[in-house]
């Protein structure tokens, strides 16, 4: 063998090598920053999840707050403790969006200030801070669902799943309310 083959040998050993080395390398890169994705996205989703769930129990203890005070439900709490129990859980909604702060997207971060909107809204009345009748009260409860909905629509698209949780297949639900009682039976819907 002479030395232009050797040589010829030696170069295609190298770039075998280098070739080698950069795929590996594009590779491993390519793998790192999947893995990185996929942590930010399940701590995202961790984020939503507890964001809803958080707003959810607030609007939950909104309700039973303004049931009672409105003779709709048997009272079985004091108001102080009820409120207190919303006071607690507002500050729990409130960690939660700060964490949606941090990890969300743009467009999730503004469905969320929309939700936190309309669900103080629901507090407000719940708790005395502003007035409004039934009707309100069931509109105000009604925007807040349709705010937890858009707030899914936008978390869903930020992490990248298909389909949507409104539209022709998911047409726009109603607040579930009990059947309306006659005017002896005590409450109306």
């Amino acid at each position: 063998m002479g030395t232009a083959e050797q040589w010829v040998t030696i170069a295609a050993v190298l770039l075998g090598a280098m070739t080698t080395h950069l795929t590996t390398y594009a590779m491993e890169r390519q793998r790192k920053k999947h893995e990185l994705v996929t942590r930010w996205d399940s701590k995202k989703l961790e984020a939503y999840e507890g964001y809803v769930d958080s707003v959810r129990a607030c609007i939950f203890l909104a309700v039973h707050l303004y049931e009672c005070r409105e003779g709709l439900r048997e009272r079985d709490k004091p108001d102080q403790e009820l409120m207190a129990e919303m006071s607690e859980a507002g500050r729990t909604r409130g960690r939660a969006f700060e964490r949606i702060m941090l990890l969300a997207g743009d467009d999730v971060v503004e469905a969320a200030h929309e939700l936190n909107a309309a669900a103080l809204q629901v507090d407000w009345q719940a708790n005395g801070k502003v007035d409004g009748s039934l009707e309100e009260w069931r509109e105000r409860n009604r925007a807040a669902f349709r705010a937890i909905n858009e707030f899914h629509g936008e978390a869903r698209k930020d992490l990248g799943v298909d389909g949507s949780v409104s539209g022709e297949k998911h047409p726009e639900r109603d607040l579930l309310l009990p059947s309306a009682r006659s005017e002896g039976g005590g409450q109306a819907s």
